[in-house]
């Protein structure tokens, strides 16, 4: 059952960030992408600080490094993602960031030697393929764009290996504070340092707030909850795999909010990535009939 409930909020998250594509292109029409990052974050931790401050008393060394490094990687990855659209197209972005599913294997093997299994192997990489149908609609050039957006998923992939190796030991929702405190300081501290703290609200246009509103409520506070707490209860790499469905709910959205048309690459993309969650999520079933089998 906790497996499942695991299952379910890394579900929640990837409906959540797929809206979140939308969305974080409306905000860059009025804000730099750092004074995005700066909102997103800021407001976020705020947030969390309110509704979970008794966790403040809590807090040990152990909670506030760990924590401190999620949140570093955290807006180091949402900085080469953000700066990278405005360089690329959101379906490049999408794609390129969605090649964390396949880099978390490699991640865990290459740095605490986790065996990995055939069947996770199969599920990452058909659901990148699933992933490429689904959101390249144009060339496959390269470009400073393109570039960013892959570092941004080496990034995102060390994100999702290291939250659910932190969140084994950790209480969650601590580690969750802390991240985006960080995150929100070091966000804070870049605009200064540009000079792009705001200071006349009032030219604002009421889509650039309700953008960040929704992007910190929504996006990062209510989804990285999600996210940590489910990291506590599955694997990182189907973990990944089925946090990748962003792609996918990211096109549903975009085809009922902005009225695209769905195309039959895009169609085939998503039966994939659908394909790879259940060849993950039926594993032991597979496995044991194979045992039975040769039994």
């Amino acid at each position: 059952m906790k497996q499942y409930i695991g299952d379910g909020l890394l579900l929640i998250t990837a409906i959540v960030w797929g809206s979140g594509f939308v969305v974080t292109a409306i905000a860059l029409e009025y804000l730099t992408a750092y004074q995005v990052m700066a909102g997103r974050f800021i407001l976020a931790a705020l947030i969390l600080s309110i509704l979970f401050r008794k966790k403040f008393k809590t807090f040990s060394k152990a909670i506030l490094w760990k924590g401190a490094v999620l949140g570093t990687i955290l807006y180091v990855g949402f900085a080469l993602q953000t700066v990278g659209l405005e360089y690329t197209t959101p379906s490049k972005n999408a794609f390129l960031t969605a090649v964390n599913v396949v880099i978390v294997p490699v991640i865990a093997y290459v740095v605490y030697k986790r065996k990995v299994d055939r069947f996770e192997i199969i599920g990452s990489f058909l659901a990148i393929i699933g992933i490429g149908f689904l959101a390249l609609q144009g060339t496959m050039t390269i470009n400073i764009g393109d570039v960013l957006s892959l570092a941004c998923a080496v990034a995102f992939a060390f994100d999702i290996f290291y939250t659910n190796h932190f969140v084994q030991k950790e209480d969650a929702i601590s580690l969750t504070v802390v991240q985006f405190i960080t995150a929100g300081a070091i966000g804070l501290i870049t605009i200064a340092i540009q000079g792009d703290i705001p200071t006349n609200f009032a030219n604002f246009k009421s889509e650039a707030f309700y953008s960040i509103i929704y992007l910190a409520v929504f996006s990062t506070t209510i989804a990285y909850v999600c996210q940590n707490v489910g990291f506590k209860y599955t694997t990182a790499t189907k973990g990944a795999i089925i946090l990748s469905l962003e792609a996918l709910f990211g096109m549903v959205l975009s085809v009922i909010i902005l009225q695209e048309v769905l195309s039959g690459r895009m169609v085939l993309g998503a039966l994939l990535i659908m394909i790879a969650i259940l060849i993950t999520e039926l594993k032991p079933g597979l496995q044991k009939r194979h045992v039975v089998k040769n039994t």
